[in-house]
């Protein structure tokens, strides 16, 4: 792999500890400020708004500039907000570089996939991608269980601090491995970019991401109550049994990536399938700890390995402005995030179980599959024919 994608997925576990360690840590913030740990939630959930909006302007505006620089500057914005995290004597400062950290997550990943992409041959682009984001997977893996732990150990701040400084040596990275002659976007401006939503490929694309990821993520958010109140795993044991979700999510995202280079509907199609029944098996499973914890990682392997070839797949059918398509499909990463945690949430307090989030987001999930088999034939299959390997390089168009 080219250095490069060092310097980005670097950049990504950064990004990826600054989104996912808030988590562990929200006791020691909620005491600090005086406020409750419902408004100290705030702090993902604005976090997460602002990475939608982030990732649809931030992009569009940046598409067409050099993406080397926009990658500096995007890491800059990262930086700031951090250290505003790091140093603000109130909740609320603490929140503006919450959105500040935020608003550059989208772009990053947006702009980084295409970038990514076009630093390797034609027939490796997912893997590359894949490659980028095992950043935020090893986030997941190592950063945030040993981000909480240095936070409970020397001041949640403390934490913040250490983002920051990965958020330095990513900047030096990118700035010294990535070259300068990267390919700029062929569109005549920013109308011509967005003209992309003209096509329904990408709202399809993106709605596939929305269900396709979003049952996932929706089963995930709540699976501390699934673990404890039905798996009978003590509460001290659940920040490891998320370190083997992560491990899933690392191992699923470099095998998802190569399958989507080889055959990218082949790969969609058969993830979500087996996506849903590995949630409707870990529903049906829940109270045995075996069977749990391999449904945990099964889960988190099989719901990541999608994210490469769904970035792909969203970037194929906007060959004209892929950067703009790629911020619009983290934006809609998100988007299912929010809506998988709030339909899973809805199941809980209808008094449906700690097992319930599992079956919606199976139910959301085989949705996405749907749309993924309407979008697949609509094309009349020529799209299922379309491998990594035919398309012309991203950013030459």
């Amino acid at each position: 792999m080219p250095a490069a994608l060092y310097a980005l997925a670097l950049g990504g576990f950064g990004i990826g500890l600054t989104e996912f360690v808030i988590m562990g840590l929200l006791p020691e913030v909620a005491a600090d400020f005086g406020v409750s740990e419902t408004v100290a939630g705030y702090l993902i959930s604005g976090y997460a708004i602002a990475v939608a909006i982030g990732a649809i302007i931030f992009t569009a505006v940046l598409s067409r500039l050099d993406r080397k620089k926009s990658l500096l500057f995007l890491m800059v914005l990262f930086i700031i907000g951090n250290l505003l995290s790091a140093t603000g004597p109130s909740y609320e400062l603490v929140m503006v570089g919450r959105i500040i950290a935020a608003l550059c997550h989208g772009a990053f990943f947006g702009i980084g996939s295409v970038v990514a992409a076009d630093l390797v041959a034609p027939n490796k682009r997912a893997g590359a991608i894949a490659f980028m984001f095992a950043g935020l997977t090893i986030a997941n893996v190592l950063g945030v269980p040993f981000g909480t732990l240095l936070g409970q150990a020397t001041g949640w701040r403390s934490t913040f601090w250490a983002i920051t400084a990965i958020g330095v040596i990513a900047f030096i990275g990118i700035l010294v491995m990535v070259p300068n002659n990267l390919p700029r976007s062929g569109s005549k401006g920013i109308l011509s970019e967005f003209g992309i939503f003209a096509n329904p490929q990408v709202w399809l694309s993106m709605f596939i991401t929305i269900l396709g990821y979003g049952g996932m993520f929706g089963a995930f958010t709540y699976i501390a109550f699934t673990l404890t109140g039905v798996s009978g795993f003590a509460s001290s044991t659940v920040p490891w049994l998320l370190v083997l979700f992560g491990v899933g999510l690392f191992a699923g995202n470099i095998v998802g990536g190569k399958a989507a280079d080889k055959n990218l509907p082949k790969t969609l199609i058969t993830l979500l399938i087996i996506l849903t029944l590995i949630l409707i098996g870990f529903a049906l499973t829940a109270s045995n700890q075996i069977a749990t914890i391999a449904a945990l990682v099964l889960m988190g392997g099989f719901g990541f390995a999608t994210v490469p070839g769904m970035q792909m797949r969203i970037m194929n059918h906007a060959e004209h402005a892929p950067t703009l398509a790629s911020g619009a499909n983290i934006a809609a990463f998100n988007i299912g995030n929010a809506l998988g945690a709030w339909i899973g949430g809805l199941t809980i307090a209808a008094g449906l179980g700690y097992t319930s989030p599992l079956w919606a987001g199976a139910v959301i999930t085989l949705a996405g599959l749907a749309v993924l088999l309407i979008a697949t034939r609509v094309r009349g299959g020529e799209y299922a024919t379309v491998s990594a390997k035919t398309l012309a390089p991203l950013g030459t168009h």
